[in-house]
């Protein structure tokens, strides 16, 4: 996220809470810098064992960055976070468990408390998985060979998935399948 887009942000009464990639060398090796050299000042720690083979324990702790960035970044971001998590993935060969750690690190522009950052985060993936995921997945979206006005049918994939969010569908794949098999069934759906 550039600094623009921060600024855009703020112009418009709304705080960005974005994750700093490595693709903004300056900004992560900063932030990097500042989670080392100083403690949280709040702490939440998770714990997800509901999924099938798989455990994620989630460390998140917001910092203090007040007088602690360069002159161009100070005024747009208020608190930062690292989210650090440990996988645990199950291999269904061996039975044997597999740990992958991953630390991440986000701006923010308005003040958080870590449990906060922690809900705003996994809310973020909730749109991934619910959209972005479905989209390239069920909807095939990645792999279209559409070259001629691509965006009219993007527009039309949107507008099925809404309608048949709009309509109730929590599987989209099943409800594809059942649809291509009856035609009666889409016409069915209605726009409200």
């Amino acid at each position: 996220m550039s600094k623009r887009g921060f600024a855009r942000a703020a112009a418009t009464g709304n705080a960005l809470l974005v994750r700093v990639k490595r693709n903004q060398p300056t900004l992560h090796d900063t932030l990097a810098a500042l989670c080392d050299e100083q403690s949280p000042i709040d702490q939440h720690a998770t714990v997800d064992r509901r999924r099938h083979g798989r455990q994620e324990h989630r460390l998140n702790e917001v910092f203090e960055v007040a007088g602690r960035l360069s002159p161009e970044w100070q005024p747009l971001i208020a608190c930062m976070a690292r989210i650090s998590r440990l996988t645990w993935t199950k291999d269904t060969r061996s039975g044997l468990w597999k740990a992958h750690e991953e630390v991440a690190y986000y701006a923010c522009q308005i003040q958080l408390n870590a449990a906060a950052f922690a809900r705003a985060v996994r809310s973020h993936w909730g749109i991934e998985n619910r959209d972005h995921y479905v989209r390239d997945c069920v909807l095939g979206e990645d792999g279209s060979r559409i070259r001629r006005k691509p965006g009219l049918f993007a527009r039309l994939r949107s507008f099925a998935l809404n309608l048949l969010r709009a309509n109730g569908a929590e599987n989209v794949s099943q409800s594809l399948y059942a649809n291509a098999l009856n035609l009666d069934g889409v016409l069915t759906y209605s726009i409200t």
